[in-house]
């Protein structure tokens, strides 16, 4: 399905009454696939003739509980399930939530709360959200290449793969390219704390860094030394 309103939806009440509040409140909000049953015997043969992708579920039933039916249905399917129960006890909530119910609504209840849940639980079991994945850069330093995203300097087939510190140093110093990077800022990036202790360590990073992106580390043209101040990365065009 494209979004939640495509959602084969069942409602399982004894109420005809509530039934058909709660089938006009969803096709009023956009839901059309709603389908009820009204006994367990009724929602068994929906649910295996429909495939529903969410139910409404009572927990007093003619024929049987809520509880029960929510079992069958979760042994053959992960199906979401919003109970609804005119009993306000903790113990009714604690089971119906302790067997695996996506959430639990007592009656009466408002139109406007139940529609809130039922869209969260819908987004949250169909359309979960996943954060987007940084794309990191990939630059060129005169003949070889760095992936921030692969944590790789390559220069041609041959192929080195950044120490976490050697990757936090040359993330910060391309984020400030052509500018120069105080010693704190390095060592805040690379050990979350100033200059003070770090700076024997942060040079011999420097240096290790340098060996893998420099043709000759003994006199870098990227990786430049600015005394008194910190460190520039440059290239020949200022990247």
């Amino acid at each position: 399905m494209e979004d939640i309103y495509q959602s084969r939806l069942l409602i399982v009440d004894d109420e005809p009454e509530l039934r058909k509040m709660l089938k006009d409140i969803l096709q009023k909000d956009g839901f059309l696939r709603i389908f009820s049953a009204a006994t367990c015997q009724q929602a068994r043969q929906v649910f295996n003739q429909e495939h529903p992708d969410a139910i409404i579920l009572d927990v007093i039933l003619p024929d049987g509980d809520g509880f029960s039916l929510f079992r069958e249905f979760r042994s053959v399917s992960p199906i979401p399930v919003l109970f609804l129960s005119a009993r306000d006890e903790d113990e009714d909530r604690l089971l119906g939530l302790g067997l695996g119910a996506d959430d639990y609504i007592t009656k009466p209840f408002l139109p406007r709360e139940l529609m809130l849940r039922l869209k969260t639980i819908l987004n949250r079991v169909y359309f979960p959200f996943v954060p987007k994945q940084e794309v990191k850069p990939v630059f060129q330093l005169g003949d070889t290449v760095i992936d921030l995203n692969k944590g790789t300097v390559t220069r041609g087939d041959n192929s080195t793969t950044l120490t976490a510190k050697e990757f936090a140093l040359l993330e910060k110093l391309y984020e400030n390219h052509g500018r120069i990077v105080t010693g704190d800022s390095l060592c805040r990036a690379a050990w979350g704390d100033n200059l003070y202790s770090y700076e024997n360590t942060l040079m011999v990073h420097i240096r290790r860094l340098r060996e893998k992106i420099e043709f000759n580390p003994s006199q870098p043209r990227y990786l430049l030394t600015i005394r008194g101040l910190g460190y520039k990365l440059v290239s020949g065009e200022d990247i």
